[in-house]
């Protein structure tokens, strides 16, 4: 339906085009198929965008194609499509751009690119046996091209879950909504130009995004990733072997958001040895073993300090913010930097001490690191929920984004350590097996 209405518009038309043709297998080529030389960079490449300078190709363009199936030279041949005017929507996606000035700087950089060296029309139909009929008559013998479909998962998955929840499905596409893409840098333009351009074509009363959270590239021990060559990390490995909110903490913190990041293991071992278990589990457990061991095992008495309760405070909107901004590495550790204060507190106030020369402070001392405890598990349950779930469950916390309060006389259950040290030997080890894989 989405595609019949488009066709209808003024930015759609049929024109005659060259597409890609193996003789040898006697069939038209996908993209994919197709292989050869960036005409922009020079490198391989292969589909409609180069995975190295990230051009957004015409098959035609493609210098020395091969057709990857039977490694043959190919040709193009005459035929028709339907094709999307995105020339003529300059102006409008000009300004949507300059709308939207708070976009990561590979966003708008790589989208401004393309504006700059000026949009090109593009083919909404292909020459393929497989895939979504064309909903036009005379085209019955071609398929939808999957880059004029794949993004409108958007519209139809959405469809599925407002129905699913029983919401407004025109209000979650409407003024008061906020639409949030996540991505890697490679499919920046699919988000910025063609996903807008074939709503802004529909002509429907569709948001066009609001957000793009793009990222950079991520590397392993030093070398590009490559999944098809196996020198990869599995997720399904990894959390097999490692505590995920761990892994979770790591690639939010050292993430590509900026830059390209790099993983190692022994910089996995080091941050997590060093911020996990030293700094945020060493506070969470200190605190609670003290009170299990000198207090009783129950909340103490006491009166939340004020420079304490406004540092919470922040805590809840600043982290917020970052998120709404979709700036997670500095939200997890702008959190971090405020458990390194918190742990500064339990060490000047010396509970270890008071315990025996003042009661009464120790206790208060104990009562505010509890509120912060419980406060840390709330702000920190996006980016490491099954700790947060943990401090929840132990201290009787909901999780909800507002500032909590553990009632005093609480009895602490039996705790867990929250992580547990990671063996530099056998991180060793994973690294020594990744840089095998590179032989």
């Amino acid at each position: 339906y989405f595609h019949k209405k488009m066709y209808d518009s003024k930015y759609v038309y049929e024109k005659e085009t060259l597409e890609g043709y193996c003789e040898n297998c006697n069939s038209f080529l996908s993209d994919r198929f197709i292989m050869g030389k960036c005409p922009s960079c020079g490198s391989d490449t292969r589909g409609d965008q180069c995975d190295n300078c990230g051009t957004v190709l015409e098959t035609e363009n493609i210098i020395d194609p091969l057709c990857s199936i039977c490694k043959k030279e190919i040709s193009f041949k005459n035929t028709k499509h339907l094709y999307i005017a995105i020339s003529r929507m300059n102006d409008k996606l000009q300004d949507y751009m300059s709308s939207h000035l708070a976009w990561r700087k590979n966003a708008i950089s790589f989208s401004n690119k393309y504006i700059r060296e000026g949009l090109k029309d593009r083919a909404l139909t292909r020459d393929l046996k497989w895939g979504i009929d064309v909903p036009k008559e005379g085209y019955e013998d071609k398929k939808i091209y999957i880059w004029a479909e794949n993004v409108l998962g958007y519209l139809s998955a959405s469809k599925i879950l407002a129905d699913k929840r029983g919401d407004d499905y025109e209000k979650l596409w409407g003024d008061n909504a906020k639409h949030y893409y996540v991505h890697g840098k490679d499919n920046i333009p699919f988000h910025t130009i063609i996903l807008p351009a074939l709503l802004i074509a529909n002509g429907g009363q569709w948001r066009l995004p609001d957000e793009i959270v793009s990222s950079e590239y991520l590397k392993l021990e030093g070398r590009k990733i490559s999944t098809s060559r196996n020198y990869a990390l599995w997720v399904k490995d990894m959390v097999e072997k490692y505590d995920p909110d761990s892994l979770r903490y790591y690639f939010i913190a050292n993430g590509p958001e900026r830059k390209d990041a790099d993983f190692s293991w022994r910089e996995y071992g080091n941050v997590h040895n060093g911020e996990l278990v030293g700094s945020y589990g060493n506070f969470v457990n200190r605190s609670l073993v003290f009170i299990s061991k000198y207090l009783g095992g129950s909340v103490p008495s006491g009166v939340l300090e004020e420079d304490i309760k406004r540092d919470i405070i922040n805590l809840y909107k600043s982290v917020g913010d970052f998120i709404e901004e979709g700036k997670f590495r500095d939200a997890i550790k702008f959190i971090f930097y405020f458990i390194r204060n918190f742990n500064k507190y339990f060490d000047r106030e010396e509970p270890w001490i008071t315990r025996n020369s003042d009661i009464k402070k120790c206790q208060n001392t104990l009562y505010n690191c509890l509120q912060i405890i419980g406060n840390l598990g709330v702000v920190l349950y996006p980016f490491l929920p099954f700790s947060s779930e943990k401090i929840c469950s132990w201290l009787q916390i909901e999780n909800t984004w507002e500032m909590q309060t553990i009632e005093t006389g609480l009895i602490l259950p039996d705790i867990n350590i929250l992580f547990e040290r990671l063996d530099r030997e056998s991180l060793t080890d994973e690294s020594k097996n990744i840089k095998k894989k590179r032989s």
